[in-house]
């Protein structure tokens, strides 16, 4: 029974999948998107996002658990040059899973996941909103001009 187990096993065996996630965080830290199917996507998601907050402090410490993990040396300074740098402000959610509909073959959930900083569609819309919420606390409009305007045609209307 698997009571309180958490963990999608994927149909693989414990080093299969661990292989398996293994294989696509490399792909997903070179290639930036991969296309794979919904249950996979997620299990990699939960897999390379703590990689992904390791990486944003660069220590010795941090490359070799990171390596540990990852076995791929290219990969691992490709994570800490280029991914760590562009998401060194953000506090999580580094992953970003659209689903495609399903499979020709057996109508499986597919999806793409890719790590959200790199979609130029996306970034550059937000980094235009970012700009125009750097605005000004609204105030109360004054209604000493429109008091004065309204007093004085009542003022002529009286007379």
């Amino acid at each position: 029974m698997r009571h309180g187990d958490k963990i999608n096993n994927l149909g693989r065996t414990h080093s299969h999948r661990k292989a398996l996630m293994n294989n696509m965080a490399c792909s997903l830290i070179e290639h930036k998107r991969i296309f794979t199917t919904l249950a996979k996507a997620k299990a990699l998601r939960t897999y390379v996002e703590p990689i992904i907050t390791k990486s944003k402090d660069d220590t010795t410490h941090s490359r070799r658990t990171v390596f540990a993990s990852l076995r791929n040396k290219e990969v691992v300074s490709m994570l800490f040059k280029d991914v760590a740098t562009k998401v060194a402000e953000r506090n999580g959610g580094y992953t970003r899973i659209i689903k495609t509909g399903n499979r020709q073959g057996d109508a499986a959930e597919m999806a793409l996941i890719e790590l959200v900083d790199f979609n130029d569609i996306y970034s550059n819309g937000k980094a235009a909103t970012t700009e125009k919420a750097k605005t000004t606390r609204r105030s109360r409009a004054k209604k000493t001009t429109d008091a004065k305007g309204s007093a004085e045609s009542k003022a002529e209307g009286a007379e």
